[in-house]
């Protein structure tokens, strides 16, 4: 993997929620890759956020792509909501369901893409079971739930782990193996928590290629210049 092939995503969970709308054509402006989008259900995870609505209002807002990140019991139960209100990727959680392939499987025939997420706890074993077919694995580096957490730097070994794994079975973007001659980008392991200019480069160089970060960014003055920093840590 080439380490200057980073996106940077940012999250709408840190920016001001009275003014949704604006906030996604800031975050479009400054030039940013995609819009996380944190959907929380009160039960997987203790806090309550946007929901397809909310969603639906980014996406009539702006066309950059929607990253949405459910934090949900059952899933599969929203998908179809989701993806009708504008989600270009819906990244799930393997811990809040018994039927992971067919939740997987289920958003691919809706015409975007899939995502997997674990939390910082859960065995990176479990990851091997399904590389090749999901889009995009999201390893929180912070328990999922609430912005603004402390990183957890242990989660860097399964990062490690989950590149060498994709290298090891060529797998590159959309869990898929290159023809002979066919150039892809790097499979998308993206990280969740606590991003920063001080945990970024250690992410990259961990083998991540999607930054998520939202406390760190929405506090800078330049918001541009805070997703522009992050970036060219992958220069380094």
């Amino acid at each position: 993997m080439r380490r200057n092939d980073i996106q940077v995503a940012p999250s709408i969970l840190a920016a001001d929620f009275g003014h949704l709308a604006d906030e996604a054509r800031r975050i479009a402006d400054a030039g940013a890759d995609c819009i996380h989008v944190d959907i929380m259900d009160s039960h997987f995870v203790p806090n309550l956020t946007l929901g397809p609505k909310a969603l639906g209002a980014i996406n009539r807002a702006t066309e950059l792509f929607l990253d949405v990140h459910i934090m949900v019991y059952n899933p599969y139960n929203l998908v179809t909501q989701l993806v009708e209100n504008g989600a270009d990727r819906i990244t799930f959680h393997f811990e809040a369901t018994e039927d992971v392939e067919e939740v997987l499987g289920f958003i691919r025939k809706c015409g975007i893409q899939a995502g997997l997420a674990f939390r910082p706890e859960t065995s990176v074993e479990f990851v091997l079971r399904f590389l090749g077919k999901c889009d995009l694995m999201l390893m929180m580096t912070v328990p999922p739930g609430f912005g603004g957490q402390k990183f957890h730097s242990e989660v860097l070994e399964k990062v490690r782990f989950l590149r060498d794994a994709c290298d090891r079975l060529n797998l590159r973007a959309g869990g898929v193996e290159p023809k002979e001659g066919e150039l892809l980008p790097p499979f998308s392991i993206q990280v969740d928590g606590g991003v920063d200019a001080l945990t970024a480069p250690q992410c990259i160089e961990a083998g991540a290629n999607v930054l998520v970060a939202g406390t760190y960014l929405f506090k800078e003055p330049d918001l541009a210049a805070g997703i522009q920093k992050l970036r060219d840590f992958g220069e380094k």
